[in-house]
C-alpha cells in the first residue's frame, strides 16, 4: 500500500524561470531623479492603457513610487503624456454616433 501513493512533489514539473528579486532603481543608482518632463523615463513606468504601473511590476520603493505617480500625473496635466493609451477600436462606434435632428420649417 505505500507503494501506491507516492509524493506530490515528484510529479510536479520544474520551474521554467527564477523570479530576480526587484530592487527600486532610484535607491540603488543615486543619480536617477525623477522629473515630469523626462517623458520618455516615464513611459517605463506606465501600461499601455495609460495606467501607471504597480510596485510590484517595477521594484520601485514606496517612497519613490509615490514621487513617480506624483511627476507621471503632473505630466498628465501640462500634456506631456496622455491620460488614455493607444485606443483600438475596428469600424464606427455604436455609442457615439450623432444624428443631427431635422429641422421643421
Amino acid at each position: 500500500m505505500s507503494d501506491e501513493i507516492s509524493n506530490g512533489a515528484e510529479q510536479m514539473a520544474p520551474r521554467r524561470y527564477m523570479a530576480r528579486p526587484k530592487f527600486c532603481a532610484f535607491c540603488a543608482e543615486k543619480t536617477l531623479v525623477i522629473d515630469y518632463k523626462q517623458s520618455d523615463f516615464l513611459k517605463k513606468f506606465i501600461t499601455d492603457d495609460g495606467k501607471i504601473r504597480p510596485r510590484r511590476q517595477t521594484g520601485t520603493c514606496a517612497k519613490h513610487q509615490r514621487e513617480l505617480a506624483r511627476a507621471i500625473k503632473h505630466a498628465r496635466h501640462i500634456a506631456i503624456l496622455p491620460y488614455a493609451g493607444d485606443i483600438w477600436f475596428d469600424g464606427p462606434r455604436p455609442h457615439r454616433t450623432y444624428t443631427t435632428p431635422e429641422r421643421q420649417s
